[in-house]
């Protein structure tokens, strides 16, 4: 922190504590420990899942990422139905939605007085329309909590770069956070400049991320017309980003962290170094706990030829359990066709993974054991005793002595109980002061340690690898301080299907297919290019392009290239071209583009021919030089 200058440190501490902080207090409580919660902090914690949606002309496009030259003629969904979309989250256990009210092409999908091109530029309802209050209207007759995301970049806007344009991004904001009643969050990320029509310029445009948006006198304007709602990027302040688009935290997630900033400047969306964004900070300066964010498919924005690549219930469950069961909150991608409804895989994916969600949880088994304490605070068992670990009230709380750091809670059942996820909640108005614990089970007239995990905070599920069954259960915890626990939970998850989640095309296999580079160095990891193993890639840093013999000719309409999957984004192509040959010497282009986003979500990325290709050899070119990495590629009948 040391890197604000006493100016951004004033503004920073009136953001953070604007609403104040409150922990229960109760007579011979113990005292806060480090970095706790803000009131809003504590209402986000509460939600724990949310889903975010991305409806724009880009759906209709079938990109990742609008160009912003979309003509706004294209915007126009017959079957437009927000309650339906709304209700399909709600039936899939999430308590509110955050609508993309402007993406990265900058449509506005309200009708803005800060820009022309916006939805009243549509033919949808005449022009007469505004989504962002469909999307609300549906939050509020649900019971839903609703919130926006207006993306800062816009590659639409002939200002962006300019000062002017943080005088109409500001603007937006307001009418935002003015016209559609009490969000719960505002949301925001780190994508800032490079390629846009820019009104008609098509040009490249880099911004300062350190200092262009002035985010922190941006963000009180957050708080002065929505001072509830949180404010989350990939630094915070509110809630931080987990630093992948998995949805899946580290095994240890801290709430608290200690951010850094990059070359010497304060740490800002886009311009920190997020080496522990997913991790936390062990008693970090600040309480920022993470979001874990995750598309159902594999983009955000529909593409049909995903249909048959929506995430299973068990893959939902699994992401669940790493991220709202790490101490964060799950914040789920859902993409509406062309048609503006959810596709029916979608709706009943959504529905079964609810159900799933209740019938896990519906019953705590360690409300049947008799359950004793190896220290109770004060000697006070009715304010820090037992009953209040299965009470299912979040802020009461078993709380040991202050001398005491180490300490177990006991189960004892009449008769053995079978169990697969032991659930632990930490009362989190007074910080997260748990720095692990030990599962144990008596078997065989002895104590065996079951499970162990670290970071509690508001939520930890810990998940066994199989079924578990005993009549005595013990869970040790450890602490510099006295414990705070405030829930002890034990369920039994059912069986679920693993069913495949393969893509509906039909790929050609590539037994006897060739890659080549031009650099005879760079050759001898080449098989590892279409050796059908995402773990493997080539590399090389001579070549911009990579040739493909598929020994015979072949009839194909898509093209897919899978990055390396080694997590560091490292050689992942985002602007492309692709070229066609008969005889490996005469090259025909066939398709240019970019790879929207794949740094963030370095999935299979899919080229779409605007028609079916006859060749026997293939180039993928990354058209902006430097390191190429391929793990896959595919062609596609």
């Amino acid at each position: 922190m040391r890197l604000f200058n006493k100016q951004h440190l004033l503004i920073l501490s009136a953001i953070l504590l604007s609403t104040g902080t409150y922990a229960q207090q109760l007579a011979g409580a113990p005292e806060p420990y480090g970095a706790i919660p803000t009131e809003r902090q504590l209402k986000w914690q509460e939600t724990e899942m949310y889903c975010i949606i991305h409806f724009t002309p880009t759906t209709f496009q079938n990109k990742e990422w609008g160009y912003g030259d979309a003509d706004p003629s294209i915007f126009n969904p017959t079957k437009f139905n927000a309650l339906q979309i709304v209700s399909a989250a709600k039936s899939g256990g999430f308590k509110g939605i955050v609508y993309v009210a402007k993406h990265h092409d900058g449509f506005a999908l309200w009708p803005t007085k800060t820009a022309a091109y916006n939805i009243s530029e549509s033919p949808w309802k005449n022009g007469k329309g505004d989504m962002v209050r469909e999307f609300q209207q549906a939050a509020k007759q649900t019971g839903m909590k609703f919130g926006v995301y207006c993306s800062p970049w816009d590659r639409n806007n002939p200002d962006y770069g300019t000062p002017a344009y943080l005088t109409i991004y500001r603007n937006q904001l307001k009418e935002l956070y003015t016209n559609y009643g009490e969000l719960f969050m505002s949301w925001h990320d780190g994508a800032n400049g490079g390629d846009g029509s820019y009104g008609g310029k098509n040009e490249k445009r880099q911004v300062d991320q350190s200092t262009y948006y002035d985010w922190l006198n941006t963000w009180e304007i957050t708080r002065k017309l929505q001072p509830n709602a949180s404010i989350f990027s990939d630094i915070g302040l509110d809630v931080r980003w987990v630093g992948n688009e998995k949805g899946i935290a580290p095994e240890t997630s801290w709430s608290t962290i200690t951010l850094k900033g990059n070359e010497n400047k304060p740490p800002m969306p886009g311009f920190l170094q997020d080496s522990n964004l997913g991790s936390g900070t062990r008693n970090g300066e600040q309480w920022i706990p993470f979001e874990g964010d995750v598309s159902l498919r594999p983009g955000w924005f529909y593409h049909a030829e995903q249909d048959g690549q929506v995430k299973t219930v068990a893959e939902l469950f699994n992401i669940y359990c790493k991220s709202v069961g790490h101490g964060g909150a799950l914040d789920l991608g859902l993409s509406p066709t062309t048609e503006g409804i959810l596709h029916p895989k979608d709706v009943s994916t959504l529905a079964a993974f609810g159900k799933l969600l209740q019938q896990v949880f519906a019953n705590n088994l360690a409300k049947e054991a008799k359950i004793s304490l190896s220290d109770i605070r004060n000697k006070q068992p009715g304010e820090f005793g037992a009953a209040n670990l299965t009470d299912a009230n979040r802020y009461s709380y078993w709380a040991t002595d202050d001398a005491v750091h180490t300490a177990w809670a006991q189960l004892d059942f009449k008769k053995p109980v079978q169990f697969s996820i032991v659930q632990l909640r930490e009362n989190i108005k007074l910080g997260q002061r748990i720095d692990s614990v030990a599962v144990e089970v008596f078997k065989n007239n002895r104590w065996e340690i079951l499970a162990k995990a670290t970071s509690i905070g508001a939520n930890r599920i810990i998940r066994l690898p199989q079924p578990e069954t005993s009549a005595k259960i013990r869970i040790h915890v450890y602490a510099p301080v006295a414990i705070t626990l405030s829930e002890i939970g034990l369920y039994l998850e059912p069986a679920l299907k693993s069913e495949d989640t393969q893509t509906t095309d039909s790929a050609y296999p590539k037994t006897n297919w060739k890659a080549s580079v031009s650099n005879p160095s760079a050759t001898a990891q080449l098989k590892n290019s279409i050796d059908n193993n995402k773990s493997t890639y080539f590399e090389t840093k001579s070549n911009n392009y990579i040739d493909f013999d598929f020994g015979k000719p072949l009839v194909f309409s898509v093209v897919g290239y899978l990055p390396g999957q080694d997590g560091t984004a490292i050689g992942a192509i985002e602007k492309y071209e692709v070229f066609s040959s008969e005889d490996g010497k005469n090259w025909q282009k066939i398709a240019i583009g970019e790879f929207s986003n794949i740094k963030a979500n370095p999935i299979l990325q899919r080229i779409t021919l605007a028609a079916k290709t006859t060749a026997r050899y293939l180039r993928l070119q990354n058209s902006e030089n430097g390191i190429i990495r391929i793990a896959e590629l595919e062609v596609y009948k």
